[in-house]
């Protein structure tokens, strides 16, 4: 199975999202992270089956949250997701990152 890893930034991206979920219901805010998680799983199992973004960037939406899970193959074994982005926020905003 490929190795599913954080970028920093979209690392404290997930903690800012979940902590706003979170604040308003404990439970979303746990139901948001598994959602992430769900998605991770996803991504591990045939990341080369979700669409392209932006050059070599792929997307998965998170299940029954406006994010999605932005990421990009690291070799054979390893994918980067490089941000957690709001669906409605800053398109692209996230096309400049790398390790």
């Amino acid at each position: 199975m490929i190795t599913v890893r954080f970028h920093r930034l979209a690392s404290r991206e997930l903690k800012l999202a979940q902590a706003w979920y979170r604040a308003r219901d404990l439970r979303v805010g746990d139901s948001f992270l598994a959602a992430v998680d769900a998605g991770a799983e996803r991504i591990a199992l045939d990341p080369d089956s979700f669409p392209i973004e932006r050059a070599l960037f792929r997307a998965i939406r998170i299940q029954g949250f406006p994010y999605r899970l932005i990421f990009e193959r690291c070799g054979v074994d390893q994918v980067l997701v490089i941000a957690v982005a709001h669906t409605s926020r800053r398109p692209g905003y996230w096309s400049r990152r790398t390790l």
